[in-house]
């Protein structure tokens, strides 16, 4: 079992930059592929990124390629998502997920509650 805290959302402007933290409890979360998504309003929760155990595999959407940066401090329990050069379109809630199994699945068993982001222009 893993239990997912996200923070770091706010408000910022297009062009800035903002991270994005992840807080994991549970005995195994060094196992876990640990991931982030979004969801804007009256869309569908959309992938972007995801990290492997040992942090050598990554896996992003190619609509966040090149801004978005995941990484992880498993000696903090804690799964980042550096984003800049922040766009408007960028504004959705952001969730924290966690699975074991391969980055390139996207079939995740546990989430946190997110993170509202919104990017003004």
């Amino acid at each position: 079992q893993v239990q997912l805290v996200e923070s770091g959302g706010g408000l910022v402007q297009a062009g800035e930059s903002l991270r994005l933290s992840c807080a994991a409890s549970g005995r195994t979360y060094s196992s876990y592929v640990m991931g982030w998504f979004r969801q804007a309003p009256g869309k569908e929760r959309e992938f972007l990124a995801a990290i492997a155990y040992n942090s050598v595999n990554t896996d992003y959407a190619d609509s966040v390629k090149g801004r978005f940066t995941i990484s992880r401090d498993t000696a903090k329990n804690t799964v980042y998502l550096q984003m800049n050069s922040l766009k408007t379109e960028d504004t959705a809630a952001y969730y924290c997920a966690a699975k074991l199994g391969s980055v390139t699945s996207r079939r995740y068993g546990y989430w946190g509650q997110g993170t509202q982001v919104t990017v003004s222009s």
